[in-house]
């Protein structure tokens, strides 16, 4: 029997409120996608002689602020929202929170000016901070399962201690305790990140999938890249490296062919992260190819940082962000074009060089535009997304 009268909930107000310190991945992402629009500019300005004296310039400035500016924001946002999660226990929030990435953001402004030793200072102090706020929930949850990201966040402080200490001239050492070393690192916490969730979103996300780990090809994947790291800490290089990293891009080639990549071309959501880890058992192959002249060094690191590293790191802010705002799994058409537009920054700055060596600066000017693009997208997009209550009216 048909009623007469259907009686219908009224549709749910989204919360209404402030929220950008309610959990960590807020701040941290919005800061880390803003940063990622505006570092082209900036790195223009540089070139143009408007800024001044800056403590740090050239391709110095460029590489520590993608390491220790872009990457660790987004490593700090994650590991604060995942830990919560890990540990039932509370990560910052709040005022401490707002601590935190305000002094990120100092780090990012005293590079750009001639107070030197200030900026080392904070930008060595950021990481440990993060590693101290993380260290509390971690010990008190009983489960060391996850320690080891302190101990990364505290190599990314020594990391760029010896950066700064060369910079002030307070040191002599390799250049690989600094920038190399932390590359390594940021690749490290990449494959461990990308090792969790992307067999479980694939899973998840895609009807069918039977995405797999196994546990040599793990064991195989992650030894390798540590043992790299081993050896640009202790300058080691030529054959043995070459062979090392070859044998890293076997491990992390059959890694990813285990998660089934081809069974998720219809989930925007989940193959922009096994796109982007691609390039990661790539990056390997030409960082062995870099050893005897085959390829530039240059064209290694970016299949590292704009391909792997920019391609996970919009993926996961678009599905972690959606995912602990309570809204639906499901990218929209601005966050797939943000996808394509970091998959193309990648393509071009990586590809171009190696076919046409004469055109890297053109590539390097085009998929710098096409990055900062991609990710003013994912800011415009997600700033109210960050920035207001959770719409099922939970806290985080």
């Amino acid at each position: 029997m048909t009623p007469l009268l259907r009686l219908e909930e009224p549709p749910r107000k989204a919360p209404a409120g402030f929220a950008l310190f309610a959990l960590g991945f807020r701040p941290f992402y919005l800061l880390a996608a803003v940063f990622a629009a505006l570092s082209v500019p900036l790195w223009a300005l540089q070139f143009s002689g408007l800024l001044g004296h800056a403590y740090l310039a050239g391709p110095v400035w460029h590489a520590h602020e993608m390491l220790f500016g872009f990457a660790l924001a987004v490593i700090v946002g994650f590991l604060f929202t995942a830990g919560r999660n890990w540990t039932n226990q509370p990560t910052p929030t709040g005022w401490p929170l707002a601590a935190l990435a305000a002094l990120w953001l100092l780090a990012r402004v005293l590079v750009l000016t001639p107070f030197a030793l200030a900026a080392a200072l904070v930008n060595v102090a950021f990481p440990l901070a993060a590693a101290a706020a993380l260290a509390r929930p971690f010990l008190r949850s009983g489960n060391r399962r996850n320690d080891f990201f302190i101990g990364l966040l505290l190599m990314m402080a020594v990391a760029a201690a010896g950066v700064h200490a060369v910079q002030l001239g307070h040191a002599s050492w390799p250049a690989a305790l600094g920038l190399p070393l932390a590359l390594d690192v940021v690749l490290f916490i990449l494959a461990v990140m990308a090792g969790r969730v992307v067999p479980m979103f694939t899973n998840n996300g895609v009807p069918g999938a039977a995405a797999t780990r196994q546990a040599r090809v793990e064991q195989a994947a992650l030894g390798s890249v540590l043992a790299l790291l081993g050896c640009d800490a202790l300058g080691v290089g030529g054959l043995p490296l070459a062979l090392l990293a070859l044998v890293a891009a076997a491990a992390h080639g059959v890694r990813w062919w285990l998660w089934q990549p081809w069974r998720t071309r219809r989930v925007p959501l989940v193959w922009v992260l096994h796109l982007a880890y691609a390039w990661v058992p790539a990056h390997l192959l030409l960082r062995a190819a870099a050893v005897p002249g085959c390829v530039q060094p240059s064209v290694a690191t970016h299949a590292l940082t704009v391909g792997a590293l920019g391609g996970l790191v919009i993926g996961m802010m678009t599905r972690t962000a959606r995912g602990h705002t309570g809204r639906p799994l499901a990218a929209d058409g601005w966050e797939v074009a943000s996808y394509a537009l970091i998959a193309a920054a990648a393509a071009l700055r990586v590809g171009l060089p190696m076919l046409a060596p004469a055109l890297t600066v053109p590539a390097a000017l085009g998929s710098a535009l096409l990055w900062s693009t991609g990710f003013a997208v994912y800011a415009v997009r997600y700033w109210p997304v960050l920035s207001r209550p959770r719409v099922d009216g939970r806290p985080g």
